[in-house]
């Protein structure tokens, strides 16, 4: 028995070393097999890893769980021992040496298939929740501006007045990367605790207040009610100091203490950080501070596309001159930098990055990759965020322009115009407005870029190339907008009769030319061929298959005709002709009578168009600068809904005394523009014009800005009309009725009744005020100016009732040779139907007199007489200059050549004695200058009680108050 277990006790061990001889001779069919497993093991961990890379890069704030950490260390603890095994093997000499790597490589191999049969079944990540010392995934930060944003956001933290700051900017932009790293700063900070919730899109109050609860410790139990819910928070944050709540991607606003949040309330409310795409939404959160994230910019953008492509990976000179191409399509936005470079991570063919250039060429939402899903819906979302179907029909319309245009916003509101994106408002003024401010709500939710030009300080707007690519796709395919090159446009109006607004602006077409038969286009609204330089051929027939056209802009091309088939336009309500500089004529307009908007201005016309009379519905009209030299009579008053009418200097109106009548323009006015009658702005040099105005006195409505020039004089020192919006400036002209040898009333110009600001220079007829009838329709008479007027002997009679002499803030006399009196002791002819006295200021003459200046009057021995003192009583700046014969600034009697009698009643009326003080309480400006003869400013004694500056210059026989003085210059 014993002999039996000894022999089979051999043959065991004869086995055991037949298997260990066979074990060595298949050793490296197993470290082949362990191999296998390890690149599987490998592809595994490429899958974990670059699930949380795009964790990394949305804007879902997780943490890779514990679990998914130890298991990347432990792989890459066994890819190190099974490169060691591999190395082992190689180098294997003897049996005991298989011996002892046998059994290793069995164990490497089950580790091997252990940690790759591991499943996640939880996920990767955690979400983020409570004010746990937990960082949060984030990229480094690329650029000298996030630096300065995030030491702005620094800023406001530290600052006590500070409670919510608001980080805005466009999509894509790096708001939340940049809030990640104020976060992980925050958790390191010892002063701070904060937490961070992501905003759902499908907002609401109750979830909000759950979602932040949440991140709150000892949790806040949850509560149906929403108005005990934000009391349990705001009680439960009060007691919280320094504490910070991060509220990413916020789309709308909602009121804090709704909500729960004691932002602000107290010393130890809460700080708030929101990130949005719209700086309406932080502003009507009454964020204190906001903080715009701006594209990436120099070479910061190249920089985070290298460093996203590979860590010192370096790129064939071929290669990097195009990838740098592609860096630059991106246009600084960051989301769109890390996706392509992502994209092209180990491409080393040109020809793989000279396609992803060309492809980058066209509209993003027509590719299949990630740039064409991910970055596409991150931009568009916040178009779709605009409920307004106008704004988005504006913002559409912008991608109708070129790449990276500058457009000017007064250019771009007068489309929205045309367009009838504003419309149906009660004033032109009305709807420029609205333009304006649909222009800024565009600005402030990122979908356009607003600047002001470096050359001429000209406000604009811009749209990201981005953008502006998916503005082209939303309006190719829910509205048919086609923008298209010179190449495209023939295939565009001859094969796609579904366009509806087609733009070639700024291509380089010299013409159009076609067959004899026209595009069909039976839904085609708008055509935009402008700034096409070469353009000069469009053939006769071209445009007779439009019946919708309605916008046709032909500005800026070389064009020397219009096709007849224009005036078969029968919906046409904007044709744009401006600076088509040899287009010497058109066609009749009378069958445009949809025409509401006609721009010649610089063109080569020499005759108002035929048929312009026709056209009711005209509400703009502009023939500046072309070669009309007159408008014949009669047709400016059928334009009866005219509100903006541009015209030049030269032109002239049939008649001997031509009459410029605007008849039923908003409700009896026109909004007009030109360097003579002008809305909107005053050129800063004004030529001669011939124009007299008209104005119905049953006018109801007025326009909001106008400057009416009527004569050929020249305007001294410019007017100074900037503080004034409505001024009528009468020159070398015939303004009083008593010169007009008994004309019927209604012959004569009568004056707006809300005109501002009245210059009157080198008009002749007049003795006073009083003789213009027409100022006693201007009741709102604030400034007036008289130059140069050599008959002009008072400025109103004694018994003077025109609004004026009430209404009145400033006054200027200058160079009125014949003055004498400010106010005539006798009641001019005008006045004779007022009740007469003898006695002055039985109406309170000047009591608004503000400012009053009277300059080169030599007639003039006294300004006024003391009873007229009281009625100055604002009177806050007076300038006396030139006037050398006067004497005294306040005397007895102000009309030399006033009869003795009529003196005699006057003193009787008014006591005056040298022991009165009188008294001038506003007055704070003195100048008096250049008057040789001034011996004293008053009889008697008068204080100023506000008087600030003085100066006295040139008065060799002034005594003031009893005191010699020739020359003053000081601050009192």
């Amino acid at each position: 028995m014993d002999c039996i277990k000894t022999v089979l006790g051999y043959l065991l061990d004869v086995k055991n070393v037949v298997e260990e001889v066979r074990n060595f001779m298949d050793i490296d069919g197993k470290m082949k097999k362990l191999k296998t497993k390890c690149d599987d093991l490998k592809k595994k961990e490429e899958d974990v890893k670059a699930g949380l890379e795009y964790a990394e890069g949305s804007s879902l704030m997780k943490k890779p769980r514990n679990v998914v950490e130890n298991w990347l260390q432990n792989v890459a603890s066994i890819k190190n021992d099974v490169n060691q095994m591999e190395q082992k093997v190689r180098e294997r000499s003897r049996l005991y040496s298989c011996l002892i790597l046998n059994p290793k490589i069995k164990e490497l191999t089950e580790r091997v298939t252990e940690f790759d049969q591991r499943q996640f079944s939880d996920g990767l990540t955690l979400e983020v929740h409570g004010n746990q010392k937990i960082k949060l995934i984030t990229t480094e930060l690329i650029g000298q501006k996030f630096q300065q944003h995030k030491d702005e956001i620094w800023e406001g933290l530290r600052r006590n007045d500070v409670s919510k700051i608001g980080v805005w900017g466009m999509g894509g932009v790096g708001k939340t990367t940049l809030l990640t790293h104020v976060h992980n700063e925050l958790l390191a900070h010892q002063d701070f605790s904060v937490t961070w919730v992501t905003v759902s899109r499908n907002f609401s109050i109750k979830k909000l207040q759950n979602d932040i609860a949440e991140t709150i410790k000892p949790k806040i139990e949850n509560c149906d009610d929403e108005m005990k819910m934000a009391a349990k928070l705001a009680e439960r944050l009060e007691g919280k100091k320094n504490f910070v709540l991060i509220l990413d991607d916020v789309w709308q606003h909602f009121p804090l203490d709704r909500l729960g949040i004691p932002a602000g309330e107290s010393e130890n409310g809460c700080k708030l950080i929101l990130t949005s795409r719209s700086l309406e939404v932080c502003r009507l959160m009454n964020c204190e501070k906001n903080v715009q994230v701006t594209p990436l910019s120099g070479n910061e953008d190249w920089e985070l596309f290298t460093k996203e492509l590979g860590h010192g990976r370096a790129l064939s000179p071929k290669i990097e001159r195009v990838a740098k191409s592609v860096t630059e399509k991106c246009c600084g936005l960051p989301l769109a930098i890390v996706t392509m470079a992502r994209s092209m991570r180990g491409v080393e063919d040109i020809s793989e990055w000279r396609d992803a250039l060309e492809k980058l060429k066209e509209p993003v939402a027509e590719r299949n990759d990630d740039m064409g899903t991910e970055v596409f819906q991150v931009l568009k979302y916040s178009y779709d965020q605009v409920k307004d179907t106008k704004v988005q029909q504006c913002f559409l319309y912008c991608s109708l322009f070129p790449e990276d245009c500058e457009i000017d916003r007064e250019t771009l509101t007068e489309h929205f115009i045309d367009e009838r994106f504003v419309d149906g408002l009660t004033s032109r003024q009305a709807e420029l407005d609205r333009g304006h401010t649909i222009l800024k709500k565009l600005e402030n939710v990122c979908l356009l870029e607003g600047g002001i030009s470096k050359f001429d300080r000209i406000k604009y707007v811009k749209m990201h190339d981005l953008m502006r690519s998916v503005a082209i796709q939303i309006g190719r395919d829910n509205f048919n907008y086609s923008v298209k090159t010179k190449e495209q446009l023939k295939k565009i109006l001859w094969e796609e009769e579904r366009a509806s607004k087609v733009s070639c602006m700024g291509e380089d077409i010299k013409c159009i030319s076609l067959s004899s038969a026209s595009p069909k286009c039976p839904r085609l609204t708008t055509l935009i061929l402008n700034d096409c330089s070469g353009l000069h051929i469009i053939p006769d027939c071209f445009f007779s298959r439009m019946p919708a056209l309605s916008v046709l802009d032909l500005s800026r091309t070389d064009i020397k005709n219009l096709p007849p088939s224009i005036c078969q336009l029968l919906n046409l309500t904007a044709l744009m002709l401006e600076s088509c500089e040899v287009l010497g004529s058109v066609p009749s307009l009378e069958n445009l009578k949809a025409l509401r908007k006609l721009n010649l201005k610089a063109t080569a016309i020499k005759e108002v168009p035929q048929g312009l009379e026709e056209l009711s519905e005209l509400r703009y009209l502009n023939l500046e600068e072309t070669r009309i030299k007159m408008i014949p009579r009669g047709i400016l008053p059928k334009l009866s809904r005219l509100q903006y009418l541009g015209i030049d200097n030269e032109f002239g109106w049939e008649g001997s005394s031509p009459t410029l009548r605007y008849d039923d323009i908003e409700n009896g006015w026109c909004e007009v523009a030109s360097p003579s009658l002008q809305y909107e702005g005053i050129k800063n040099e004004l030529g001669k014009c011939h124009v007299q105005g008209k104005w119905r006195e049953n006018n109801k409505e007025h326009p909001n800005t106008y400057l009416l020039r009527v004569g050929s004089g020249i305007l001294a020192n410019g007017g100074g009309f900037n503080d004034y919006k409505k001024i009528v400036c009468l020159l070398e002209c015939k303004i009083s009725k008593s010169s007009r040898g008994g004309e019927d009333s209604d012959s004569l110009a009568v004056l707006p009744k809300d005109v501002q600001f009245l210059y009157i220079g080198g008009c002749n007829d007049a003795s006073s005020l009083c003789d213009i009838a027409s100022l006693h329709n201007a009741a709102k008479l604030s400034r007036c100016y008289f130059d140069n007027c050599r008959r002009m002997k008072h400025v109103v009679c004694c018994s003077c009732n025109l609004p004026l002499i009430q209404s009145l803030v400033s006054l200027n006399l200058m160079a009125l040779c014949e003055l004498k009196a400010l106010i005539g002791r006798e009641i001019c002819r005008a006045c004779a139907s007022a009740s007469s006295s003898k006695l002055l200021l039985q109406t309170p003459m000047f009591s608004s007199l503000q400012h009053f200046e009277i300059s080169f009057c030599s007639e003039m021995t006294r300004l006024f007489m003391p009873e007229l003192l009281p009625n100055f009583k604002n009177l806050v700046k007076l300038k006396v200059e030139g006037c050398e014969n006067m004497v005294e600034i306040i005397g007895e009697s102000s009309d030399e050549d006033e009869d003795e009698d009529d003196n005699k009643e006057i003193q009787e009326a008014v006591s005056t004695t040298s022991s009165i003080v009188y008294s001038l309480p506003k007055l704070t400006v003195l100048r008096l200058r250049l008057l040789p003869k001034l011996k004293r400013f008053c009889t008697s004694k008068i204080v100023f009680g506000s008087l600030k500056q003085i100066e006295i210059f040139e008065c060799p026989m002034l005594s003031f108050n009893g005191d010699r003085v020739q020359h003053v210059q000081a601050l009192v």
